[in-house]
């Protein structure tokens, strides 16, 4: 596969990440394309592989929920469409074809435990999904399980991802917004220092499962004192309990640490240092000050 020119092909073209990795694949002179073929319409999905002849699928597309994860408990039949069936068959039809399959996944399908405490190692990825307080976890753990027969398949764990601007996915833009927000340490995803890593697995044709996020965990507060400090000065914000914020919640949230040495260790080979995510946030705070981002 590495001897050919690699073809990408983005599915889910039209989301925040997906616009990402074509900009930054566009930007090093590569053959890239998107789409927003529907992952479960099994004969649109392998004419459109047929069509573009892609070398390399990158899988963004997915139900996360509008306008949070809480939309996925009344309406599951939509999210098993989408991130079991769709990704599953997706996953499939890029099996048969030789075709090398990332999938952006998540992190949120762990909870710290008497063994995986604030603080601690973290969950490596051979260590059991044990969240399942949210449907849409629910399905990503159970999803991931079966995606790791694929020997074409590239799982990439992100966690609360965040971007060099105030768009509405961010995880900072989102918890801004917040009246109250708990301050509890988590691993976060810097798209502006991973995604080029997920360029470079796939491209190197890699498989299996990276927790994909900066190294560390980061609170809340650490997050929006930074924030504070580097972007809006004015800025303030008040907490509040997990107790108190599962009252205003359909389903319960996912925190904790994913031990990200596997892809510091992958990514040295590369030549790459990935930031601590603590040294990550400030930079990436830094650039949207100096981007006028208020």
């Amino acid at each position: 596969m590495n001897a050919l020119k690699n073809v990408f092909l983005i599915w889910g073209g039209e989301g925040w990440v997906a616009g990402h990795l074509k900009e930054i694949l566009q930007q090093r002179g590569e053959n890239v394309s998107t789409t927003t073929v529907r992952m479960e319409n099994r004969e649109s999905v392998m004419d459109e592989l047929e069509r573009v002849k892609p070398t390399h699928v990158l899988n963004c597309a997915g139900c996360t929920g509008r306008p949070n994860v809480d939309w996925c408990e009344d309406n599951k039949e939509q999210v098993i469409r989408s991130n079991v069936i769709g990704t599953l068959n997706l996953t499939d039809c890029c099996f048969l074809k030789n075709i090398h399959c990332t999938v952006f996944a998540t992190g949120c399908i762990y909870a710290y435990d008497s063994k995986h405490p604030p603080g601690g190692e973290g969950y490596l990825e051979s260590d059991p999904a044990n969240f399942g307080g949210s449907y849409y976890s629910a399905t990503k753990s159970r999803v991931e399980e079966l995606m790791t027969t694929y020997s074409n398949c590239l799982i990439l764990r992100l966690r609360m991802p965040v971007s060099d601007d105030l768009h509405p996915r961010s995880f900072v833009t989102k918890i801004s917004k917040y009246d109250r927000v708990v301050n509890i340490p988590n691993s976060n995803t810097i798209l502006y220092d991973l995604l080029p890593c997920a360029i470079l697995l796939a491209s190197a044709g890699d498989t299996g499962t990276y927790n994909f996020t900066n190294p560390g965990a980061i609170s809340h507060n650490e997050v929006l004192a930074l924030f504070k400090k580097h972007v809006r000065p004015d800025f303030e914000w008040k907490n509040f309990s997990e107790e108190e914020q599962s009252k205003i919640l359909k389903a319960g949230r996912s925190n904790c640490e994913l031990n990200s040495n596997k892809l510091v260790k992958r990514m040295k080979d590369f030549g790459i240092e990935v930031k601590e995510v603590h040294t990550a946030y400030d930079e990436c705070f830094q650039r949207m000050k100096a981007a006028g981002v208020k």
